[in-house]
């Protein structure tokens, strides 16, 4: 089920002066031998470090909420104490336009952001980083056998 539309709010300028300013968020897909892998990930645009991410055999909302828990979890063991003033921005697709994700933004306080429908340069930084992961690993190392596999291959590419 989508959301209330949500604004752009970035508008194409990713220049962030600290961490925790701007998180964009994207997915990929990966063919595996059992069929497609989608990947999910979360960036700080100040640093370009992975916060979160999150690979399974379904396209769905769920996705893309345990990659944003992974990414306040690893911001809070860190020492982060509260997302109030953080942009998180995606493209327009259905997952991250959802009422439970959107809802989940605001319980932590988060600014959703939004690309327009069908340009990629509105979400280019989330491009760009899911570009090298896709070229350092998921075109260099395949075959993929399965979710467990390039699950693992993530896991160390992120580390």
């Amino acid at each position: 089920m989508k959301g209330a539309a949500q604004a752009d709010l970035v508008d194409r300028h990713f220049r962030r002066f600290r961490t925790d300013q701007l998180w964009v968020a994207d997915f990929t897909y990966v063919w595996t031998w059992s069929g497609w892998v989608y990947v999910a990930f979360v960036f700080d645009a100040y640093s370009r470090r992975v916060l979160g991410w999150r690979a399974a055999t379904s396209m769905a909302t769920p996705l893309v909420l345990d990659c944003l828990e992974m990414a306040l979890f690893a911001r809070r063991r860190e020492g982060a104490t509260g997302f109030a003033g953080l942009t998180h921005h995606t493209d327009a697709g259905s997952v991250y336009t959802s009422i439970a994700f959107t809802e989940r933004l605001a319980d932590e306080h988060i600014d959703p952001s939004v690309g327009s429908v069908g340009d990629a340069y509105d979400n280019s930084l989330a491009e760009s980083q899911i570009g090298l992961y896709k070229s350092e690993l998921i075109h260099l190392e395949g075959p993929w056998r399965d979710v467990a596999h390039v699950e693992a291959a993530t896991a160390e590419w992120v580390s």
